[in-house]
Formats: structure tokens, sequence, C-alpha cells
């Protein structure tokens, strides 16, 4: 009988775009196994990192509000899947491998620490002579040399692809540090419909969290050029926002973002003509983005959000405790490593003591990180 994996292939002929990353064109895996018989390699790498450790922690790592503010606010893990959600959306309009986008999507904060950016701040900065701390160089390390869930090898065993797309997450990289990556080509139409749908749904459900917590009133909203659009749009009339109406504000929001980023990328894709995925790899610049007009909406919307939401007291608060926090745990581990749990003391005869105590750092939860802090400081807590 033939297999289910080869029907699939055949159906992404003919579906997908020819400039899509087609699965049964996959460079393979850094470890040669067999492939499955009902999914595709993409398929495979997704449900990989489903079933990961570090994805599974998301749900107590924090995206703006750290995890005992709330039950409401996005986690990690709800901005990841409101991300692949964006992803797929865009890659069946543009014709781009669905599994492959969702893929990235997926992994892209598998290496966020506890306390979101802060706590990448003050790794970063206690690794700053130390080669650094970079949330997507740490979600490539998860999967490629964290997760242990094989006996034959470390990591995830990932795809080529869906590696690629987790290296070149961002637009500024170091591609040197990531051995099995290019250096010669840029991201592909997959990884750059994960980047944009990760910018998308950030900008929109941080707002949608900052109107909800209070930390943003709708008064504070009135100048921004985005917000008068949506407005225009839902026929909403003012006074008191409720949770119907806030609801509706922010799809029709997102629904905005979404038809700009596929009206603005089939332009670019008509204009450049690529016959396979090398060739829109090879372009200077990403063809998947917003028009000019919106950049500057979406500009005018973070500098709000950052100026309103993110340097509002109360979030400075939480990110100063964290910074605290994360300050204090790397400092202990490293004047006595002895503390670190074993499958990390195993370690640190292969690789600098600093560079295993932040792996452990990363791989916490916010909550598990104030567990550690209870147990490490507080004299009444058991260890």
């Amino acid at each position: 009988m033939r297999s289910l994996r080869l029907k699939l292939e055949d159906n992404e002929l003919g579906a997908l775009a020819s400039y899509a990353l087609f699965s049964r064109h996959s460079r393979g895996r850094l470890h040669h196994e067999p492939e499955p018989r009902y999914r595709t390699v993409f398929q495979r790498d997704r449900d990989r990192i489903v079933h990961s450790a570090a994805f599974r922690l998301l749900e107590y790592k924090t995206q703006v509000f750290v995890n005992d503010a709330g039950d409401y606010y996005r986690t990690r893990l709800t901005h990841t899947l409101e991300v692949a959600q964006i992803g797929r959306t865009l890659a069946r309009a543009l014709g781009a491998n669905e599994d492959l986008v969702e893929a990235i999507c997926l992994a892209h904060d598998l290496g966020h620490p506890p306390f979101g950016h802060a706590g990448e701040d003050a790794l970063n900065q206690l690794m700053s002579d130390h080669g650094g701390f970079n949330h997507n160089h740490q979600s490539y390390r998860v999967v490629t040399k964290l997760e242990h869930r094989y006996p034959e090898w470390m990591g995830l065993n990932l795809t080529f692809e869906t590696l690629e797309g987790i290296a070149k997450h961002e637009t500024a990289y170091d591609r040197s540090l990531f051995r099995e990556i290019s250096e010669e080509t840029g991201p592909g139409l997959e990884a750059q419909i994960a980047n944009v749908a990760d910018e998308l749904a950030y900008n929109a459900h941080d707002l949608d969290d900052g109107l909800q917590s209070g930390l943003i009133h709708v008064s504070q909203l009135a100048e921004l050029g985005i917000w008068q659009r949506v407005l225009d749009r839902v026929k909403w009339t003012g006074g008191d926002l409720d949770d119907v109406a806030r609801h509706n504000i922010i799809r029709e929001l997102v629904g905005q973002l979404v038809d700009d980023v596929l009206f603005e990328s089939e332009r670019r894709i008509e204009a450049l003509a690529p016959q396979d995925s090398l060739d829109i790899q090879l372009h200077p610049q990403p063809v998947v983005r917003h028009s000019d007009e919106q950049q500057a909406l979406n500009a005018e919307l973070k500098d709000f959000l950052f100026n309103n939401m993110y340097r509002h007291f109360r979030i400075v608060r939480m990110q100063t405790r964290a910074e605290l926090f994360i300050q204090a745990l790397f400092d202990s581990y490293i004047g006595e490593p002895l503390q670190l749990p074993d499958s990390y003391r195993a370690k640190l005869e292969a690789e600098p003591r600093r560079r295993v105590i932040a792996d452990y750092i990363a791989s916490l939860t916010d909550r598990s990180a104030l567990r550690e802090f209870r147990q490490l400081f507080d004299p009444m807590s058991r260890p």
C-alpha cells in the first residue's frame, strides 16, 4: 500500500506555489532516521515541537504580565498559539507550506527565559562577556542540544528547513552561530511569514491585554492612526469599552493587519516572479511584509505601547523584581554550581559554567524561578 506521506507530498505539489518549500524536497535531518508513513517531514517537526518539554513550559512564562498577575493575560504559550494561527492563515493565502510555517511559529519562543524580555535582558547582561543571551539563539539551542528525548542524539532532530526558519526568525541575526545554516541566503517564504505573524500577534494582543488590564485607556489611543482606522470600520461610538466591544476592535485590527500583509506580499511576489524557494531566499528584501503606510502605523503603535504600557510603573516594577530574581539565582549558582540539578551539573565538564547556568535559568518558568529564589534565600523555605 502506498504510504499516506507520499500522497500528502503529491498534494503539496499540486496545491502550493512553486516558490514554497516542499516536504519532498527537504534537505533532511542532521541525524538520519526513517520518515513516518503517515506524516510529512514538516508535520513530524511540528509534532516533535508540541511534545517537547520546552513547549509545555511556555504555559507559565511571561508575555508581558508575570504569570501570577491574572488568569486572562496572555502567556508565552498562548502568544505562540496565536502566532501559529495567524501564520497558518497567511501561509494558506500565499501558497506557502502551512506545516513548515506552523512548526517555525510553534518553536520561535522555546528559548525564552522566565519573566519575558526582562528575564532575557538580565541574562544577556550577565552573559555579556561570555557570548551574550538571545532568546532566538536559545530556541535554536533548545531544539538542537538541550531537549533530550531520544537515545541516539540530543535535540529534536528537526529538518534543516525548520532549523533555518528558527535561526532566521529575526532580520538581524548572527548566522555564524548556527553551523548547520547557510550564511549565503536569507529566510525563505515560510520563515518570513512566521516573522510577520509574530510581530502582528504581539502588537495587537499586547494592546488587548493593556486595555483589559487598565494600563491603557481608550482616551489615550485617540491620536493613533491605526486606532482611528479600526474604529471607522467597527462603528464604535465611544463610552465604556466592554469586553465584547474590545474583542470586536482587536479582531478587526488583526483582520486589517492580515489583509495588508497579504495585499503587499502578493504584490511583491508578483513583481519578483520567483520560480522556486531559492529565488525568495536570495532576494535582498523580504517579500512578506506590510505596506509602507501600514508599517508607519505599526511603528506608531509600537512607540505608544513602549511608552504607555511596557514603561508603565506596574510593568516596570514587575520587570525590576524579575531582574533581581535572575541576578540572585545566577550569582548563587556561579558561587556554588553544586546547587544545580544533576542533569545540569553533568554538563559542567563539557561546557562553560556560565552557559550551563544560563541554560538552566532559561528553562525555568516564572513560578519555578520564584520557587528557586525562595528555596535559596528564604531561611523558612524547604530546599
